[in-house]
C-alpha cells in the first residue's frame, strides 16, 4: 500500500529549489528538485538515488535516510515514517487485534461529561461512551469508522464543520498506518473502497502526505444543539498496538460546554442527581456502565 520509492517522489516534488540553494530559470519544467539534485544535495550516488526512486536499492543505511530526510525537509512524523519505510522488507508489524481491555471500558465508562472514544490504527470505533453516541447520532458508536463516515457518508455539509482540515488528517493518519501495517488486509480493503468512492480521497491519498495528530481542535455541526467548539485530546496506549483513547471537551464556562450538557440530556437519560449515567459499548456489544 506504501513504499520507499513513491514516498521519496512526493517529498522531492514538494521541495522549494530556491529554498534548497539551486538556482532557478524559466526552463526549469519539473515540480520541486530533480533526482541528481537530491543526490547531490544528501551526498549520495546518483545512480544510488534514481535506484531508490525506482525501488531497486534496498536497505539504505540510517546515515542515508537521514541526509536524505534533511534535504526533503521532513518533519519529525514524516522521518520516522520515511524509516519505517525502508525497514519493511526486513521486519513486518502485525496488525492490532482491536480488541478492547475491559479495564480500558471501565476507564472509558469514567468520563461522563465528555464524548470519549477508543479508537484503533483503521480509525474504527473500538469503543465508546454515551455522549460519543449522542454527538454521532448512532445509540452503539462502537463499530464506526471515522473515515467511510468523514469520506463516503458525511460530506462536507455533514456533521463536521472542519471537513476539509478532517480530511487532511484521516488520510495522513492512514498513511501512517499503511506504512506500519503494510499486510494488513483489512486496512487494504478501506483504503480501496475509500479510493472508489471519493474523489477528494484519491487525490489526498495520491500527495502521500503522512500526520499524527496527538491533540487538536475539532468542530461539529451537530443537528440538534448547533456548532461545537470542542478540543480533541489522543492518548495513545502504552502497548504499541495504535489504539487511543480520545477525548473530546469544550472550554469552560463556552457555548460548547452549555451544547454538551443540552446533548447529554436530550434523550432523558439523566440520573436522579441530573448527571449523565455513562453508557460504555465495545465493538462486539458489550455493556459497561460505572
Amino acid at each position: 500500500m506504501d513504499d520507499l520509492a513513491g514516498f521519496l517522489r512526493t517529498r522531492r516534488a514538494r521541495v522549494d529549489p530556491a529554498a534548497a540553494g539551486i538556482p532557478v530559470d524559466g526552463r526549469r519544467r519539473v515540480a520541486g528538485l530533480r533526482r541528481e539534485e537530491v543526490a547531490h544535495l544528501s551526498g549520495v550516488s546518483v545512480d544510488y538515488y534514481v535506484r531508490l526512486e525506482q525501488g531497486r536499492a534496498t536497505q539504505p543505511s540510517e546515515q542515508v535516510l537521514d541526509a536524505l530526510a534533511g534535504v526533503l525537509g521532513l518533519d519529525r512524523t514524516e522521518r520516522e515514517h520515511l524509516h519505517r519505510l525502508a525497514r519493511q522488507p526486513r521486519r513486518r508489524t502485525k496488525a492490532p487485534s482491536g480488541r478492547v481491555r475491559p479495564e480500558l471500558l471501565r476507564v472509558l465508562g469514567l468520563v461522563a461529561d465528555a464524548p470519549a472514544l477508543v479508537m484503533g490504527h483503521r480509525l474504527d470505533v473500538l469503543a465508546g461512551n454515551r455522549l460519543a453516541g449522542l454527538l454521532y447520532g448512532r445509540p452503539d458508536v462502537a463499530g464506526l469508522n471515522i473515515a467511510r463516515h468523514l469520506f463516503l457518508e458525511e460530506g462536507d455539509h455533514g456533521l463536521y464543520a472542519g471537513w476539509e482540515t478532517c480530511t487532511l488528517d484521516v488520510v495522513g493518519h492512514l498513511r501512517l498506518a499503511a506504512g506500519k501495517y503494510p499486510d494488513d488486509p483489512r486496512l487494504t480493503s478501506l483504503i480501496g473502497e475509500l479510493a472508489m468512492g471519493s474523489e477528494r480521497f484519491r487525490r489526498l491519498w495520491a500527495r502521500a502526505d503522512v500526520r499524527a495528530r496527538t491533540h487538536g481542535r475539532k468542530t461539529y455541526r451537530h443537528p440538534l444543539v448547533g456548532l461545537l467548539e470542542l478540543h480533541q485530546e489522543n492518548f495513545a496506549l502504552p502497548d504499541g498496538s495504535g489504539t487511543e483513547l480520545l477525548v473530546l471537551t469544550a472550554a469552560p464556562g463556552s457555548p460548547s460546554e452549555d451544547g454538551l450538557r443540552l446533548l447529554a440530556g436530550l434523550d432523558g437519560g439523566l440520573d436522579p442527581a441530573g448527571a449523565a449515567a455513562p453508557d460504555v459499548r465495545d465493538a462486539a456489544g458489550a455493556r459497561t456502565t460505572e
